[in-house]
């Protein structure tokens, strides 16, 4: 996993997410714990995107919270730390590919929400549980992006700046 290949605000959320399943004593870094600390997040750009693609992103957080109280907790001595399990990486790389495809220089944090949709996992079933499905979450991204591409370590930044912090008189 190249970090310096994602922008800050993934890199950011996976360290929160990281931070997240240490405190729930879970031993590995899910889907689920990603898509929380997203859809946490104050900025609200992933339920944004959900909410562009027709969704409820209040009943991905209820799914997604509802997936990780069945993750098995772990205490004791050498349950220490938390590894990444290998559904969060196969998205991890998803989202690469599809940066790649979309001729990204980094990955970002809309490439990442989808690639989870298009995955088999919790986080997948929380996203169409709440009416966003891969193809409308495409359509988010691209009314989103109008074209620009992830092309710093923080490019999500940009994506929506007008709509953000201009005031419509």
């Amino acid at each position: 996993m190249a970090l310096d290949k994602y922008t800050e605000r993934l890199q950011g959320f996976l360290q929160a997410a990281s931070g997240h399943a240490m405190r729930e004593n879970h031993q590995r870094l899910a889907p689920e714990h990603l898509l929380k600390v997203m859809l946490d997040d104050g900025d609200g750009l992933a339920a944004n995107l959900i909410r562009g693609a027709g969704g409820d992103p209040g009943r991905a957080l209820d799914e997604v919270a509802s997936a990780m109280a069945r993750i098995p907790r772990v205490g004791g001595p050498g349950a220490e730390g938390v590894a990444m399990h290998p559904v969060t990486a196969r998205i991890l790389i998803a989202a690469g590919d599809r940066a790649k495809k979309a001729g990204d220089a980094f990955v970002s944090v809309d490439q990442v929400l989808a690639a989870m949709a298009e995955s088999d996992s919790s986080a997948g079933r929380a996203l169409a549980a709440s009416g966003a499905t891969p193809a409308s979450l495409d359509a988010a991204i691209a009314r989103l992006r109008k074209g620009r591409t992830s092309d710093s370590t923080n490019a999500e930044g940009g994506y929506d700046a007008l709509r953000r912090y201009a005031l419509d008189v």
